[in-house]
């Protein structure tokens, strides 16, 4: 299932991810400005395989006017537990409509899915967008050193 839609940039293609684009999303991660500083071991050695692709429900919103189909972001909705592994969108392209897009695109996903709810851990960083676009609060997710050093805000998407 391909979603079009039009945001202040232009087109935006919302498509399922596919194996040529793994090396696309581990650099959007490794290179997510909101992973600098006291946050970047997280994201370090991050990788998105093919295998993880092909487990779960990854999409990823491209520029429908590149000809090389430039990704802006992406996302990865884990059904079982219901939850929402991964969001990213591109330095730079952040406020621009590309993560409410994703996520409203996620909440179809999940509703076709048959979920009534989808868990995400934040980012402490990403708590205020989580909010913006209608995640509710749950609780905090302690700290898991050394791999997470720092507690992390739980929120919950409601699937009507």
């Amino acid at each position: 299932m391909q979603v079009r839609s039009t945001s202040m940039r232009g087109e935006i293609v919302i498509r399922r991810a596919a194996a040529r684009d793994v090396k696309r999303l581990t650099r959007l991660v490794r290179g997510s400005r909101a992973y600098e500083g006291q946050y970047a071991g997280m994201v370090e050695d991050y990788r998105v395989g093919p295998d993880y692709i092909e487990t779960h429900r990854v999409f990823v919103a491209v520029d429908a006017g590149d000809a090389g189909g430039r990704v802006l972001g992406f996302y990865s909705l884990v059904l079982a537990p219901p939850e929402l592994d991964l969001l990213f969108v591109e330095n730079g392209m952040q406020g621009r409509g590309i993560g409410r897009l994703l996520v409203e695109h996620m909440k179809s996903e999940a509703r076709v899915a048959g979920l009534d709810r989808v868990r995400v851990v934040s980012h402490p960083p990403a708590e205020g967008f989580y909010r913006s676009v209608g995640a509710l609060p749950t609780g905090t997710v302690s700290a898991n050193p050394p791999a997470v050093a720092w507690d992390r805000p739980e929120l919950e998407f409601p699937v009507q």
